[in-house]
Formats: structure tokens, sequence, C-alpha cells
């Protein structure tokens, strides 16, 4: 099986009320014990993995998810199932196996895409951070955790390089936006080239790695079981260096991360510089995940006690003034201007002109979501995908919000899943506004790529967001219609337009994790229980704002 064998997995399920959702309700099944042999030494990989113990992280969630293989299998055993999986999960299964990347002859990460008709590879060669985290979930769920461990040290080590962009020498806790593994055959050796940001279009340094890094850890801990990789000392140290970057002091005055341009999933410009929901909601999951397995020794305590104000202030934050219902619409739409006092309502000097037309109609009276941006005078009204789903998971959202999104979801399906999952941003930006806010991109045009272009990855957030709040008919919906489209198209990067008809006019084929993202939204509703490793329940602690929009009651 493509060198990758298996190995024993125990795949007992025990949700901690602390932490994951409860998902005891949705489970009939018996307990797994799946044998699987050993595929690799992985003791080779690195230096960073000997002398791994098996103690406890003193602070760690007491249960872990399923790690065993899921109902939905690799084509080798899927014949053994009691039930018929939908052709083409062999298909993925064997296209997944053959993005693999390999380092000394362990697999290390999955390329971006394998597309040998594309004339130009570009950086599609390469091994994304952001890019490889679907693949690793369906390689967890599968029960093989081996390349996601690899995949956690080898980035890891790379963290630890110094990283220049010309005369500037960027954090030490950077992670990269991506690696490349260069094979010299004459010589027989492998080398790793990593990217920072100093080759990516615009010279963007990606803030979401750091924060995929950590929430991958915890996955990895949660499907597994072992706490001892978390436990390291590199591992802690390199969650050290990654929120010593997040949470140092400077100018601020809100509690959100201040970022570029282009430096999250949206990589190019398209006007989500200032604080970004994608960000923030990533920023803070990765804080509570952070927060679950850092030791509270001399180094972890000062960081941890960081973390519950930053957790405190953030949520206060996003719930009140990122979230926008028709009752808060309808507030804004009434916004007095120019007030001067720690009592005004318009905090932000928001403008009521100029709210855009477009969103009065798209706003349903009940539902809401959670918008693009806030910062002084300026409101993004835009819907983004990746951000609200992340607001679910890690329970940003409260359990009200997070079901008023599902309802914006089910309310605008033509707008926002239209005929292939799922719209990465809401409306498109066009003429005008294109030429000013993208720089006149010839690839973000109208309906295209990241300007309301249509993500089949997306597809495995919106099914985990699903299935957190009890709504998994939406996702079943949704995988129904990538299915009718996504083989036959040889698994596209994105598609165009405004119902996500056509190909992406620059899309590569053979997207790994347009791949990776259909397995695991497929395993995830074959088995609920696989939620765990992604999800994380909502902290009573940090108590929700007390008003109460229209949208939440009857």
């Amino acid at each position: 099986m493509d060198g990758l064998g298996l190995r024993n997995v125990s795949s007992h399920c025990s949700i901690s009320d602390m932490d994951d959702y409860d998902l005891s309700r949705l489970l009939d099944k018996p307990k797994l014990n799946i044998e699987r042999q050993r595929s690799f030494d992985e003791r080779s990989l690195s230096e960073l993995s000997i002398g791994l113990s098996r103690g406890g992280l003193d602070n760690f969630e007491s249960s872990y998810s399923p790690g065993g293989r899921s109902g939905l299998d690799t084509p080798a055993s899927s014949a053994r199932n009691s039930f018929e999986p939908h052709p083409m999960v062999a298909e993925a299964w064997e296209a997944l196996r053959r993005s693999l990347v390999y380092f000394r002859r362990q697999p290390v990460g999955t390329i971006a895409a394998y597309d040998h008709a594309s004339e130009e590879v570009l950086n599609y060669d390469q091994v994304f951070v952001r890019d490889f985290v679907p693949s690793a979930l369906a390689f967890l769920m599968n029960g093989e955790p081996e390349i996601v461990k690899n995949f956690l040290l080898k980035t890891l080590q790379l963290q630890g390089w110094e990283k220049r962009i010309d005369r500037f020498k960027l954090g030490e806790g950077a992670m990269p936006a991506s690696f490349k593994v260069l094979h010299d055959p004459t010589r027989k050796t492998d080398t790793i080239v990593a990217d920072f940001g100093e080759s990516a279009i615009g010279r963007v340094a990606p803030v979401d790695s750091g924060f995929w890094w950590i929430i991958l850890l915890r996955a990895y801990t949660k499907s597994t079981g072992d706490l001892s990789l978390a436990e390291t000392s590199e591992c802690q140290k390199g969650m050290r260096l990654i929120l010593a970057l997040c949470l140092s002091e400077g100018f601020d005055t809100f509690p959100t991360l201040l970022c570029a341009d282009g430096c999250s999933m949206i990589d190019r410009r398209m006007g989500i510089y200032g604080y970004p929901i994608e960000i923030q909601a990533l920023f803070f999951m990765a804080l509570r995940c952070a927060l679950a397995m850092l030791k509270h020794d001399a180094e972890g305590k000062e960081f941890v006690e960081r973390i519950v104000k930053r957790l405190h202030a953030l949520s206060y934050h996003m719930r009140s003034y990122f979230w926008l219902d028709f009752q808060q619409l309808n507030d804004i739409y009434r916004y007095k201007t120019e007030e001067y006092s720690h009592t005004a309502v318009n905090k932000f000097n928001v403008i009521p002109d100029s709210i855009p037309d477009w969103v009065f109609e798209f706003m349903p009276t009940r539902g809401g979501y959670f918008i693009g941006n806030v910062s002084p005078a300026r409101m993004d009204f835009r819907w983004f995908a990746l951000g609200n789903c992340v607001a679910i998971l890690s329970s940003l959202a409260t359990p009200e919000q997070s079901m008023a999104i599902m309802d914006l979801i089910e309310s605008r399906w033509e707008e926002l899943v239209g005929e292939m999952p799922l719209k990465i941003a809401y409306p498109a930006i066009e003429s005008h506004d294109w030429r000013i806010v993208t720089g006149c991109d010839p690839k973000n045009t109208r309906w295209s790529y990241h300007n309301g272009g249509s993500w089949p990855v997306l597809l495995w957030l919106l099914t985990a967001a699903c299935i957190k709040t009890g709504r998994p008919q939406i996702a079943r919906r949704a995988i129904e219609l990538a299915e009718s489209r996504l083989l036959k198209d040889s698994w596209p990067e994105y598609y165009d337009g405004k119902l996500g008809r056509y190909i992406g006019k620059q899309a590569r084929k053979h997207q790994t994790w347009s791949i990776a993202g259909y397995l695991v939204a497929k395993m995830m509703l074959e088995d609920p229980s696989h939620l765990g490793m992604i999800s994380l329940e909502e902290d009573k602690q940090m108590k929700p704002v007390i008003r109460r929009s229209s949208s939440w009651t009857c």
C-alpha cells in the first residue's frame, strides 16, 4: 500500500466534559481494535523523536478521538466493510497516496497538486502547511498517524531555521508556508528547501501556518491518545515561540491580531488587511489548543496565564463587534457618528452610509455570521467561509451563534453553496472596487479564485460544523453536490461563477486538498466521533455577551 503499512491503534473513545463536543448520543458503534503492521522506523525520522516518554500532560484532556479506520476505507480493504462506499472514495484514496512526499524514504507530507498537464508548476509541487491539514486528518481518521507525526516534527525543525527576507530577519517562531524535498539521485541525498514568505507572491509571511501546526498537533494527540509528542521539550518550545509572536505587546487597542493582506488561505491582495476573521478564528482555536497542551512548568505557566487573559478578551471582542444578524444590522444602520465618550454605541465610528446595498438583501430574518473585518471606521461585511466554520469548531461562536450561521447557510444556499460547495467569500468584488481592492489582479476577477470562487476543500470544514451543530443533513446535501462533479472534473482546486458551475480558469487539477477535504467530510459524516480531534466544546468561563438578537429566538 504505497509503502504505508499499518500498525496497532487503540480506537476507543471517551469524550471529556471539559473539551470536546458530546457525541455519545450520535454513536452506537462497538469499539474497534484494528491490527496494523509497523510501516517504517519512526526512530530514524529525526533527533527530535529520540527519547520520547509516555508520560501525560497534566492539563491535557484525558479523552481522545478514535484513531482506527473509518468505515470509509482505502481501496485495499473497503470490500470488507458492511456498507457500500461511494465509488469516488477508492479513487480519492489512490489520488491522495500519489501525492505523498518522501524525505529519506519516510512520508512527510503531500504536495499541493499532482497536475502533470499544467504548463507551470510554480509552487504546487511543494508541501504547504495549511494544505496538508485535511490530508493529515484523513490519515489520522484512517488509522495512519505516522505521516502526521513526521510532518509535525519536520516543520518543527524548519521553524528553527534562520529566516530572512532581504536584510530583515523574521521572528523566531514563524512557521514556513511550505517546503520542498529535492532528491539528488546521483548523490542519493534528500534536501529540504523551505519558504517562509520570501518566495511567495507578494512576499507575505503566512500568519496561519503556526496556528494550523498547533491545531494539528492537538488533532494528532486526540486521535492517537499519544501525549508524548506534545510533551517533548521541542514541541513545547515550538508552541511557545508561535505564541510569543502573536501575544507580544504593542500599540494594539484590540485583542485581535493585526495582519497584512495575503497572510492566510487568501494569499493574494483581497482587502483582508487589518483584522481578518479567518486569522482571528484560527488564533482563538490555536490558543485554546495550546492551553490544553502546554505544561505548567516555569516556562509554560507564564504563557498559560497570558492565553487565558487573551481568550477572554478575544471572545468578548469577536462576539460583540464581529457578529452580524438582522437586529445588529438594523442597529448599525441607525448608528450616530462622531461619538466621543466611553459610553459610545458606535465604538468604531462606522458611517452607516458605508454599509453596502447587497447586505440588506443577503441578511435573512433568522441567521447571522461573523463579518470579514472590523477596524476604525471600517466594517467588511463580506462572508468568509473558513473563518465562520472555524468559529463554530473552536466555540468562538456561542451555541446560538453557531446555529444562526447554519441558518444563514440554509437560507442563502444558492449564494454560498450553489452547484459546488463552498464559496470562500461572498459576494465578489467587481468593477471599480475590484481595481482598487485587488490592484487589478487578473487571477481574482469576479466570482473566481479568492474573489467569490467555490473551493471544494472547504467541504470538510462545513461538514465538521454541520455535525457539531446537529445539522448533518446540510453536509450530506453539500457532499452529494460535490460527488456529482469532483471526480469527473479531476479534482479541481476551485470553481468559478456565481453558482460555482465552471472549473476555475486557472485551477489546478488533481488538487490534493480538494481530494483530502472530500475524504475527511465523508469519514466524519460516516463516523461523527472523528469530530473530536478538530472540535472544542464551549468554555463555560468565557461567558457570551448577554445581549441576544432576534435571529436567535422565535
